[in-house]
């Protein structure tokens, strides 16, 4: 995979993020942080080559639900994939997130094998 962006307030859950990516020995050549949805979006802008998201629910600014109504205004699923990354694991929240176009979520905490498992069908 090309370029990945990770989307979440938490700087120290970014590096996680990173961190686990290797360890599920995701390929990625460039990664990407936003800090919000605004900022986000501000990335999307500027690299249109971003192959996927990884985006945080609860966050301030832009959350991650605006973030992927923001993002299916100018991508489709197909093309620019978007995994929700949680805390929240109620039913509604990650179906919510679903309707608003989102290709699927991993709740935290997560571990390499269920990052691998949900970034394993958009990596090719």
């Amino acid at each position: 995979m090309n370029k990945l962006l990770i989307v979440d307030d938490s700087s120290t859950m970014r590096k996680i993020i990173m961190r686990v990516l290797r360890q599920a020995e995701i390929s990625v050549d460039n990664i990407l942080e936003a800090g919000n949805g605004v900022e986000g979006m501000q990335q999307l802008l500027s690299n249109p080559d971003i192959a996927l998201v990884l985006s945080d629910v609860n966050m301030p600014e832009m959350n991650g639900l605006d973030f992927v109504k923001e993002i299916r205004k100018s991508h489709t699923k197909e093309k620019l994939p978007v995994i929700m990354v949680t805390t929240e694991s109620g039913q509604g929240l990650l179906a919510n997130a679903l309707e608003e176009g989102a290709n699927g979520y991993v709740c935290k905490p997560f571990t390499p094998e269920t990052i691998r498992s949900a970034l394993e069908p958009y990596c090719g």
